[in-house]
């Protein structure tokens, strides 16, 4: 297909670095290498990462996607999600006997150890994330009831009430935007002035990136796309991000089919990320879409090059019949 003769020549900047992180890479080598060691099906609880494309991609492969543990017997192996479990769930396949593989990923875990330190000092948490997400729901259940307050808003702040506003620590969300989150932990700050944060940061290295790459292309294109899933928090962070740094037309879309053609016509330039669960096949079917309609020239805006690993659990590297 040609390029449509009536549209000027197109732009694309494309982020960098942007898509999958190191997290969600390990995750869905989790399932890969559990299907392989064990055969299908494997089951997992919640979507392992928020990306249909990823998810349907591995139910091909054998992996049955559930919502809770009861939904999976007893005899098959089970991963738990990248966003993390309250502590409720693993204890309940161990007294079910299940095989399970935990695919957390370990920048969510450091957050859970965290808040397990502060507790261990008798300190309320608050938590700075969004109520229902998996990873919230994961951090706070990994201590009893009570002791995990959420923020979602700075205003939240303001009604926030604690046991005791001296002995106090936070933690936050992975996915969250920087710019946001420091809102919220000055407003806790300055009610609270003992409140206790954490030594890094929590927000994601890979969160942080991505951001800060829609920030440097932001002032040089009339549209942004961010190709991700509508449940995923760091990919609708990116959006907001893009039209805080001034790029008024910023859209989520989860592949090229979603992108309104009308909205964008006549456009020159336009910025292309992903979000850290989205894979390059779908970023590479957006650029092409382009293609067909305009003449593109491609330049890459990058601001970090990461080169962050995590290795898969122990039980997936040791030949079956080994030693968990």
């Amino acid at each position: 297909m040609s390029p449509t003769p009536e549209l000027p020549p197109l732009t694309i900047r494309l982020a960098a670095p942007r898509g999958f992180c190191a997290g969600v890479d390990r995750a869905i080598k989790i399932v890969e290498m559990a299907l392989e060691k064990w055969g299908a099906p494997v089951y997992v609880r919640h979507e392992i990462v928020h990306n249909r494309y990823v998810v349907d991609g591995l139910r091909e492969k054998g992996a049955v996607f559930v919502e809770e543990l009861d939904e999976c017997p007893d005899d098959r192996p089970v991963v738990f999600s990248a966003h993390g479990v309250p502590k409720s769930v693993p204890e309940a396949a161990s007294a079910r006997q299940m095989l399970f593989v935990d695919a957390t990923c370990p920048l969510v875990s450091k957050v859970h150890i965290e808040a397990e330190r502060h507790a261990a000092k008798g300190l309320q948490i608050v938590m700075i994330g969004h109520a229902g997400h998996p990873e919230t729901v994961g951090t706070m259940g990994q201590l009893p009831e009570g002791e995990v307050l959420l923020v979602e808003t700075v205003a939240d702040v303001a009604t926030l009430a604690p046991r005791d506003p001296e002995r106090l620590a936070y933690v936050t969300q992975t996915t969250l935007s920087l710019d946001d989150t420091a809102e919220i932990a000055a407003a806790l700050k300055a009610k609270f002035p003992a409140i206790q944060g954490p030594h890094k940061e929590d927000i994601c290295y890979a969160t942080t990136n991505r951001q800060e790459a829609v920030k440097a292309m932001a002032p040089q294109i009339e549209a942004l796309l961010v190709i991700g899933a509508p449940n995923s928090s760091n990919s609708k962070r990116l959006v907001e991000v893009g039209k805080k740094s001034g790029c008024a037309y910023s859209q989520l879309v989860q592949r090229a089919a979603d992108i309104d053609w009308r909205a964008i016509a006549g456009i020159t330039s336009v910025g292309v990320t992903a979000g850290a669960s989205a894979p390059e096949v779908l970023v590479e079917e957006v650029i092409d879409a382009f293609r067909a309609r305009h003449t593109v020239t491609v330049e890459l805006v990058e601001t970090a090059v990461e080169r962050v690993e995590f290795k898969p659990p122990r039980i997936l590297r040791q030949p079956t019949g080994d030693a968990a």
